[in-house]
């Protein structure tokens, strides 16, 4: 795997704020290019009136196509709650193979638990799902450690307690699968 720039996508939102805030962790995090590259409809099959979600698979299916070079990931962002078969939600998902990641902010907002809102929180709850998807992206299972980004997040208390960084095991696979010397 050998990955040199991490493009992103919207679908259907705009929020210059986050995607300046995020673009820069993820280029602290994994020292290499990020770019926006706008925002896109979301694609009306993924939509599931039943349970009023959106399915995650056919999002993601439809970022493949923003990839510019091999070498290139595509992390696709939403404001649309989502879900995966067998799961009655997903913060995102992600594939190796097709080298893209879609994350949904729906229920990383303090608003959804029905908390009083707190920006500084729901960054960090993006951050953590951009980089925990990125991550698989790379190729990275889930790690038992309850403190790296890499961990399983059951719930957004997962989200929270984890936080956005790799541990030293973590991160010694993401420098082994990116196309420079990462510190």
């Amino acid at each position: 795997m050998c990955i040199n720039r991490i493009i992103l996508k919207t679908f259907e939102f705009k929020s210059p704020y986050l995607i300046q805030k995020l673009s820069d962790v993820l280029k602290e995090i994994f020292k290499i290019e990020v770019i926006y590259k706008g925002s896109i409809p979301i694609p009306k099959n993924a939509y599931n009136a039943f349970r009023n979600q959106y399915l995650a698979n056919t999002l993601l299916e439809s970022l493949i196509y923003f990839r510019e070079t091999p070498n290139d990931a595509v992390l696709g962002i939403t404001k649309e709650d989502l879900y995966a078969q067998n799961l009655n939600f997903v913060f995102g998902i992600a594939s190796a193979y097709y080298k893209s990641a879609i994350i949904s902010t729906k229920r990383l907002h303090n608003s959804f638990y029905n908390l009083p809102q707190n920006e500084e929180i729901y960054l960090k709850r993006v951050y953590t799902e951009a980089v925990h998807e990125m991550g698989h992206v790379l190729g990275l299972p889930h790690c038992p450690n309850p403190n790296c980004v890499m961990f399983f997040s059951n719930s957004i208390l997962d989200t929270d307690k984890k936080g956005y960084y790799f541990c030293p095991s973590c991160k010694e696979k993401v420098k082994k699968a990116l196309c420079h010397h990462f510190k």
